[in-house]
């Protein structure tokens, strides 16, 4: 789940750039194995929902800034979350139980994406979702493969989350809050949703420091691969 976390990609292009898997209007990615020692896999291609499904499919994910090529990564680590082992700590559970926030489900899931693209985020500028993810993404939950959680106070959407669904991983991809603790009510949420419906993995992409607090944690790649491909 890439969620908050955002930072320059120029570096990792540049040292990765001669030995860079450029890709063709062909569906394919190459080995995760061959990623660069900062995650960068390949580049070029394009964001279809064919290519989109490809790529998480095979534990691979877009991350690029505006008016940059796409940047397709496999990173080294993967900052995940067991929802079978999640502990729920006693301060957030006592904001859920006093109902302050209505949860629901790919109510709006248009709302949700422009507003992580549009939340101001602290040490952050700009943002890695586009025009063009937002439109693929859209896609990709109209076709059932990407989902929402909205997260409402009286009747107005304050915070939220989306991802992609494989139907036994979550590939958390941003999230947001107009208000304190609303996107970790739908981080919980999520949570309880995967749990329900024997989800194996939510996938959170990338460590950051907030999603670490939430009690998400690093394994490798190898291992994050072996339980994709169950």
């Amino acid at each position: 789940m890439t969620f908050i976390f955002f930072g320059s990609i120029f570096c990792a292009l540049y040292s990765i750039f001669s030995k860079m898997y450029f890709l063709t209007k062909e569906l394919y990615f190459p080995p995760v194995e061959e990623a660069s020692y900062e995650g960068v896999l390949a580049i070029g291609g394009d964001l279809s929902e064919e290519r989109l499904l490809l790529a998480y499919q095979n534990g691979i994910f877009p991350w690029f800034n505006d008016d940059e090529p796409i940047l397709w990564w496999a990173p080294s680590e993967r900052m995940v979350v067991n929802p079978h082992d999640y502990k729920v700590s006693k301060s957030l559970r006592n904001i859920i139980n006093r109902n302050i926030f209505e949860v629901t489900i790919n109510k709006d899931f248009e709302a949700v994406i422009k507003n992580c693209q549009q939340i101001s985020r602290k040490g952050q500028e700009g943002t890695w979702i586009t025009n063009d993810i937002i439109d693929s993404y859209t896609k990709l939950h109209q076709l059932g493969k990407a989902m929402s959680f909205e997260v409402w106070q009286n009747n107005e959407l304050v915070g939220g989350l989306y991802g992609v669904d494989l139907g036994h991983v979550f590939c958390g991809e941003s999230m947001f809050s107009k208000v304190p603790n609303a996107s970790k009510v739908a981080f919980v949420k999520l949570v309880a949703y995967l749990q329900t419906n024997h989800y194996k993995l939510l996938d959170c992409q990338v460590h950051n420091d907030h999603l670490e607090r939430l009690g998400a944690f690093e394994i490798s790649r190898e291992t994050f691969m072996m339980i994709l491909k169950r």
